[in-house]
């Protein structure tokens, strides 16, 4: 079985400070996506290029402790591709995508996190602008490989994908354009939603992040926001799904699934 983790860590070096690659190294993954990083290449150097073994390869955002994407890896990839040709968002640290092609396979395992658009309505016409340009990418690239993008996109796609979703339904993360995005990209867009061809319907089971609000966490007044998204070849190729909520690196929980390829 392929392990494969997905984690927002709201800041390498929070998150490791928390425990990261101890559970790292217990959890054993074949590789992580992670996001936020919320580090530039110095604040890397001599300290987070490897993590429990696995080799990181980075896209950090030119502004200073924000943003900022990684897969960490126990595969040498084939090629490492940085952005995805984004006048506007490609600065921002949002993609790292790397392809493990053999003569006989196309394959890409991606980490991108996706503008959140709650700080204000500015940031929120950059997400719209993220995912108008976004989709014909994700469709460029299905038309020339199979992959797993793994990432915080800052959706709840459905109802059943957050705890609190009649209050919420003019907020960021759940407005209708932007469960309507997903819904496209989940149909006509030929992309799986991986954990929920899984778990269909899970509900409190779902949640992969939590407002450090009001005992949210406690509470378990949660949102799905953390999500596999794979072509149809390797969303069938999935066996089972974990997310480890009990682990607090960040605001958001390690997601994992386990696929039956090796690389």
């Amino acid at each position: 079985m392929f392990k494969l983790s997905s984690l927002n860590l709201n800041g390498i070096r929070s998150a490791t400070s928390k425990g990261l690659e101890a559970w790292l190294a217990t959890a054993r993954p074949d590789c992580i996506c992670v996001q936020e990083v919320k580090a530039q290449a110095p604040d890397v150097a001599g300290k987070f290029e490897q993590l429990s073994g696995l080799q990181g390869h980075f896209h950090f955002a030119e502004k200073k402790g924000y943003s900022g994407v990684a897969v960490y890896t126990r595969h040498t990839p084939s090629d490492v591709i940085v952005g995805y040709q984004s006048a506007e968002f490609d600065a921002e640290g949002r993609y790292v995508e790397l392809r493990f092609d053999t003569p006989k396979r196309k394959l890409s395992l991606i980490s991108t996190y996706f503008p959140s658009g709650s700080s204000g309505e500015d940031r929120q016409q950059a997400k719209f602008r993220f995912l108008a340009e976004f989709y014909p990418h994700l469709q460029r690239l299905r038309s020339d490989r199979e992959f797993i993008l793994c990432g915080d996109v800052n959706i709840a796609h459905q109802e059943i994908d957050l705890k609190n979703w009649k209050g919420n339904k003019k907020n960021s993360g759940f407005l209708p354009e932007e469960r309507a995005w997903m819904s496209k990209l989940l149909t006509e867009g030929g992309l799986v939603d991986v954990y929920r061809q899984l778990e269909p319907t899970a509900t409190d089971a779902c949640y992969t992040w939590w407002s450090n609000r009001g005992q949210a966490y406690a509470k378990n007044v949660g949102w799905r926001l953390d999500y596999h998204l794979a072509t149809p070849n390797m969303a069938a190729l999935a066996r089972s799904q974990h997310i480890y909520k009990t682990e607090k690196f960040s605001d958001h929980a390690p997601i994992t699934l386990d696929y039956d390829f090796s690389l």
